[in-house]
């Protein structure tokens, strides 16, 4: 109860301002009657009553009609501001806040966080509401996760999509390239050959199994797998044994590109050409709109090839 005793209570009401504004735009109480749909004997009272509610003139008469009173000024603007304010909490009152989008991602190659980022800040400015999750835990099987509910959207590389199941979008493809030390012995072949990688000691990044399977594949078709390889979890560490001369680092274009500057590291590609990767967006229908969005967004942000021609 106590609270309740401390609510402001003024002495004017709502209607009362309604109309103390109504006369001083208009300048009559005849004038001022037609616009609040009364009669002018009603207005008269009106002002009347209010005058002596607040125990203040309002308005005094002359020849050009009813002007306000110092008093009447300070109402008038105050009056102007309290209503508007008003109006405004009615409106937000009416419409709350939207609830926030909730989007469940997954990221098939951990290659794309580099430049996810930037894409992800261009699609907040489209869904200001939008709660993005990372669903990381779900990288390894993340096709698997999006039919089971899981997640909502999926960059993927490799992984197969079950038709009519899920909507896909293909969005671009980068290359995987082979990056080894000058003092290699495959320097200074111009490319390299299936037999060349079957003997080398292969780099690679912590890469989920379907894409593994996809490199074998397109690489060594149905013969022999390479004898050796060895996977590390950061780019550093991958490109260092390379420029060490202990292997070859099979990695993104994107990751590579960066630390070719200093000349102790040359790219080789395939001899039957460049191993190009294709990426698309999955996602459930249920997050169609967000993840239409999220398309154009990657495809603005996604990095152009950062190598070119040979090396």
């Amino acid at each position: 109860m106590g609270h309740i005793a401390n609510i402001p209570r003024p002495r004017l009401e709502l209607r009362d301002l309604q109309v103390v504004l109504a006369v001083a735009a208009a300048g009559t109480t005849a004038a001022a009657a037609s616009t609040l749909h009364l009669s002018q004997p009603a207005v008269s009272r009106a002002l009347l009553a209010a005058e002596e509610r607040l125990g203040a003139r309002l308005f005094d008469r002359s020849p050009r009609g009813l002007q306000a009173t110092p008093a009447g000024e300070q109402l008038v603007a105050g009056a102007t501001r309290l209503l508007a304010e008003l109006v405004e909490i009615e409106r937000r009152a009416r419409a709350p806040a939207a609830r926030p989008t909730r989007v469940r991602l997954v990221c098939e190659c951990y290659t794309a966080y580099h430049w996810l980022p930037t894409a992800l800040a261009d699609l907040r400015t489209g869904l200001p509401n939008l709660d993005l999750v990372l669903a990381v835990e779900h990288t390894r099987a993340p096709v698997e996760a999006l039919v089971a509910g899981a997640i909502d959207v999926a960059l993927l590389t490799t992984g197969e999509v079950p038709p009519g199941e899920l909507a896909t979008q293909p969005l671009f493809t980068d290359e995987i390239v082979f990056v080894v030390s000058p003092a290699h012995e495959l320097a200074k072949k111009p490319t390299l050959t299936r037999d060349d990688l079957r003997k080398a000691r292969l780099i690679t990044g912590e890469t989920p199994e379907a894409e593994v399977r996809w490199f074998v594949t397109r690489v060594f078709g149905r013969g022999p797998r390479p004898g050796r390889a060895q996977r590390l979890p950061l780019t550093e560490a991958i490109l260092d044994v390379a420029r060490a001369g202990m292997g070859v680092a099979v990695l993104s274009e994107w990751m590579a590109g960066p630390h070719l500057g200093r000349g102790d590291l040359l790219v080789k590609r395939l001899s039957s050409g460049p191993l190009r990767r294709p990426w698309r967006l999955a996602w459930r229908r249920e997050a169609d709109e967000p993840a239409r969005l999220l398309l154009a967004a990657l495809k603005s942000a996604a990095p152009a090839p950062m190598i070119t021609g040979k090396r």
